[in-house]
């Protein structure tokens, strides 16, 4: 997963203390590599401003947006992980709130990217599937 990000040292200090990652390579002045989740995260330096494809006019603005793809996170404790996370600099858009599959709580990093923690309830996810 690639995450745009405005300033690298920022994200990697973010992430870090965020989810409890670490840094593996980095890329010079545009990229870092950090491990310790499912999967790899590279935060890239993409300036303020800069277009984000040559097929749109849209440029990089990384104050809070919405986009229809997030991460969801999932957490043993939902309480513990918020505070972590906005400790480390997360802003807390929603409490936890229980839902069917489990508790559910709404952030965004210091870069306007969305995510959520997910604390999952009994079978989590198969709480709610029709199948």
């Amino acid at each position: 997963m690639n995450l745009d990000v405005d300033d690298l040292d920022k994200a990697t200090r973010f992430y870090v203390a965020a989810f409890g990652l670490r840094v593996g390579r980095r890329f010079g002045d545009f990229g870092v590599e950090l491990l310790g989740g499912p999967a790899p995260i590279y935060v890239l330096f993409k300036p303020q401003g800069s277009h984000a494809a040559s097929t749109t006019a849209q440029t990089r603005n990384y104050a809070r947006h919405w986009t229809p793809m997030h991460l969801d996170v999932v957490v043993d404790d939902i309480e513990a992980a918020v505070q972590t996370a906005v400790t480390a600099g997360a802003k807390l858009e929603q409490r936890p709130t229980t839902q069917p599959c489990g508790k559910l709580a709404l952030l965004a990093d210091p870069f306007g990217h969305g995510f959520c923690f997910v604390e999952f309830i009994g079978r989590g996810y198969d709480e709610i599937a029709d199948q």
